[in-house]
């Protein structure tokens, strides 16, 4: 089933507020099946829908539309989508007992205006919307369902998970699977030449695309066919054929950031981290931090960007900085296990760069960096030389030091 999604509003188009409710529901609909072709924001007026109904693909079975659904004069939807129909309004009792009985939920009674929100399309089949007072509505026109929900994120949400949804399943008979890895520190194009020679051997059920960021490329595989197919074989052999190709630069993240998987590891292995942080200003801690559950393995951070602290909190020695520099393996070796040790951490992270855009030098050129990895058994240190533009590079130091913490922890026991 193929979908498009229609977002009602003013306040989308002029940025006022941001369009999440697109993202939720691409998600939602993918993990069903439901392949959504194309995003489309108007403005609230009765020419912008109908103009954008009538312009659906040929090929579309399903329409979502998000706004217009409130009880003021601004919001008109539901009066448009009555006409496009050649439908009556009518005042339905349920509906209406519905509003009653959520305004007394919230302690309080419902005005005249809201007797508005009880007049509908009598074409349409009403979704009660258990979290506001407008409900959603679903409209067929020939083999297009076309459902008219409200704009507030929750109630959106709400409506699609527990009535949409369920109505949805008993009519399709497909379904879509994903599964993302990654790659820190290989550029897209390398990827490809490496993959290509093996991309026969994927099923043909089978597309794999390439997802590039700053340090990082995601390799997102999907495969589509009927509910009684085996997807997820076909999923697992593609994995197969990418670790042939990648070998062990290849790390199953499933498609969510790499932090959540250090997360997972860490959670796993009973292990704990703290980072020691220079060029990056705490990303890499803001970044492990950004994971829900965290506290369970993440002990704290120093960001140690002058001499005088790595050398006071962290226990670098003056003379090594002198002699060798801050961004030096040495340096940086020093840096993590002073914070693994100031920390009492299982493993430490430790990051030492030139950012830029200003303060490189021949031998140690605009995005170079130094990261170390201290844990356990063994510290680490591997030099990267990334590019000109600072944010880039020190998002791409992220990215590298969470990859090398990734392999330090991945080949260590658990506890």
């Amino acid at each position: 089933m193929k979908a498009e999604i229609i977002t009602i509003g003013d306040e989308i188009l002029i940025g006022q507020i941001v369009d999440t409710n697109s993202a939720w529901l691409g998600t939602v609909l993918n993990e069903e099946g439901i392949e959504v072709t194309r995003i489309n924001s108007i403005s609230d007026t009765p020419e912008a829908i109908v103009e954008a109904i009538e312009g659906l693909y040929a090929e579309t079975q399903l329409v979502i539309v998000t706004g217009g659904l409130g009880p003021t004069k601004d919001d008109l939807t539901k009066q448009t989508l009555a006409k496009y129909f050649n439908s009556e309004m009518v005042f339905r009792e349920d509906v209406w007992e519905h509003i009653v009985q959520l305004f007394k939920g919230f302690g309080r009674e419902p005005v005249e205006r809201n007797k508005q929100q009880a007049l509908v399309p009598e074409a349409c089949e009403v979704l009660f919307n258990h979290k506001g007072t407008a409900p959603g509505m679903l409209f067929r026109k020939g083999d297009v369902r076309i459902v008219s929900l409200p704009g507030v994120p929750y109630e959106m949400k709400a409506l699609v998970s527990n009535e949409l949804l369920p109505l949805l399943r008993e009519e399709i008979d497909y379904q879509i699977l994903h599964k993302t890895l990654f790659v820190v520190g290989v550029p897209e194009s390398v990827l490809a030449d490496k993959i290509e020679p093996f991309e026969e051997e994927f099923p043909g059920s089978i597309k794999l695309a390439y997802l590039p960021r700053p340090g990082m490329v995601r390799l997102r595989l999907t495969s589509r066919g009927k509910r009684s197919d085996d997807l997820k074989a076909d999923i697992d052999a593609a994995t197969a054929v990418l670790r042939k190709a990648l070998g062990d630069d290849l790390m199953d993240g499933s498609s969510k950031p790499i932090e959540h998987y250090v997360g997972k590891l860490l959670m796993d292995k009973g292990l704990t981290v703290g980072t020691a942080e220079s060029c990056t200003g705490g990303g890499i801690g803001a970044a492990l931090v950004s994971v829900s559950g965290s506290s369970a393995y993440f002990e704290g951070s120093v960001v140690a960007y002058s001499y005088d602290i790595k050398e006071t909190l962290l226990g670098v020695d003056h003379d090594t900085i002198v002699s060798k520099g801050a961004v030096s393996e040495e340096v940086v070796r020093q840096m993590s296990e002073g914070a693994r040790k100031k920390l009492g951490v299982d493993f430490a992270v430790a990051v030492s760069g030139i950012a830029g855009p200003g303060g490189g030098t021949p031998d140690k050129p605009v995005g170079t960096s130094w990261i170390s990895i201290a844990g356990p058994e063994r510290t680490i240190a591997e030099k990267f030389v990334f590019g000109k533009v600072r944010e880039r590079n020190i998002q791409k130091t992220i990215f590298a030091a969470l990859n090398l913490l990734v392999k330090e922890v991945e080949d260590y026991p658990a506890s």
